[in-house]
């Protein structure tokens, strides 16, 4: 038979998540996973409601391609009054997911053989769709050193001639790494003299602790270099919506929709009136609801943290998103290799480093979307795994 896949295709690694998943999935309930990034809230009431409400009332059909104008309108107001960004409404497009946004940016923007930069780690989707466009990823290493930080003096170290784009995923996945602004603004010259594309993924923006999330599309003198990336899923406890949204100025966003209109049409019309409903509920109760689960979330890091410290896998403290990921340098272990063997002894997922690029190979991602009596069973054999094998592994 004709081979039929093609070479890219062919090229590219199966996600080094899901090995960890499926083994989960098949366990038959005796793992406790800290491998997924899905907030165990459920979403909120108001916001089920209203998508319940539209489905009553027969609402089923096709939005226009970009989404209804007044989750548009809600988004323009929410993004301005909690982060200083201004788009307007026909520079906002509903997608299926920030997933859906990122590839379709990707592909409006890279040709065959550009180099779009890739802070190291993060999310493992990121390199995979460059590659599907015939780009190249560059990855950008950082350390926990300086909080998994993107520098200026690493940004010109991997600029070329033929750079066209950096993904930007702050509050980042898997590191919780975060950039403040003073760190923001010392990247605005390097972006602004190479002129290349930001594609900045903030996805994880409500989940800062000690400060609020900024973001590089409130610099002005950068707003026809940024295409802004961001949904639902994590803040309103939303994945399985699939809703997100991507806001570009007016010439790059008509041409980022082309590949909406012709792969996706519109995002489900339900999706849509569930998350206008969280952003007029959330602006009601000034995001009572959202700040609830951060301080949950916050609870959850702290007591991670501080256990990883403790018991010897010393990690650099996260302050966004809800991941952390301790070193198992200590243990002579790479990533892989405690992931294999943790899960096989202490019955605990976790996702080794590595999936998410080389500056992970010792490391583990943990996450705290999982209740509290699970983090706290997790460490518990996770201790009992550490002690037993301290010394050495090989």
């Amino acid at each position: 038979m004709k081979d039929f896949v093609t070479d890219k295709v062919k090229n590219i690694k199966p996600s080094g998540i899901r090995k960890f998943f499926d083994i989960v999935a098949s366990s038959g309930g005796d793992i406790i996973s800290l491998g997924v990034g899905d907030p165990d809230f459920v979403t909120p009431w108001e916001i089920r409601n209203a998508a319940v409400i539209s489905l009553q009332k027969g609402i089923t059909h096709y939005t226009s391609n970009i989404g209804l104008p007044e989750l548009r309108e809600e988004i323009s107001k929410y993004l301005k009054s909690r982060f200083s960004v201004r788009y307007a409404a026909d520079e906002i497009m509903l997608t299926i997911g920030a997933s859906e946004a990122i590839d379709a940016a990707l592909r409006a923007v890279v040709d065959e053989g550009d180099e779009v930069l890739i802070p190291d780690p993060s999310y493992v989707s990121y390199a995979p769709l460059v590659q599907l466009c015939g780009g190249v990823p560059v990855a950008v290493p950082c350390s926990a050193e300086n909080g998994f930080k993107l520098t200026p003096e690493m940004l010109e170290k991997r600029i070329t001639a033929k750079t066209k784009a950096l993904i930007f995923p702050y509050p980042n996945n898997p590191t919780g790494g975060i950039m403040e602004k003073e760190y923001l603004k010392a990247l605005v010259p390097v972006i602004l003299k190479h002129d290349i594309l930001v594609i900045s993924d903030e996805i994880y923006a409500e989940l800062t602790y000690g400060g609020r999330h900024v973001s590089l599309a409130a610099f002005e003198e950068l707003r026809e270099n940024v295409a802004l990336i961001s949904g639902f899923s994590k803040s309103f406890a939303m994945t399985g919506w699939r809703i997100g949204y991507l806001c570009a100025e007016k010439e790059l966003f008509k041409n980022i929709l082309k590949i909406h209109q012709y792969t996706t049409i519109c995002a489900p019309i339900m999706s849509q009136y569930g998350a206008l409903e969280g952003l007029r509920y959330g602006a009601k109760e000034n995001f009572a609801g959202v700040e609830e689960m951060r301080e949950e979330y916050d609870r959850r890091r702290r007591f991670l943290y501080t256990s990883f410290n403790r018991i010897g896998l010393t990690c650099f403290e996260p302050k966004g998103a809800f991941y952390i990921m301790p070193s198992v340098a200590a243990l002579q272990m790479t990533g892989e290799e405690f992931a294999a063997k943790l899960i096989e002894e202490e019955r605990v997922a976790v996702v080794p480093g590595s999936a998410f690029g080389e500056s992970g190979e010792y490391f583990v991602r943990c996450s705290y979307a999982t209740s509290m009596q699970n983090l706290v069973e997790a460490m518990r054999r996770i201790e009992k795994f550490v002690k037993r094998h301290k010394g050495g592994s090989r």
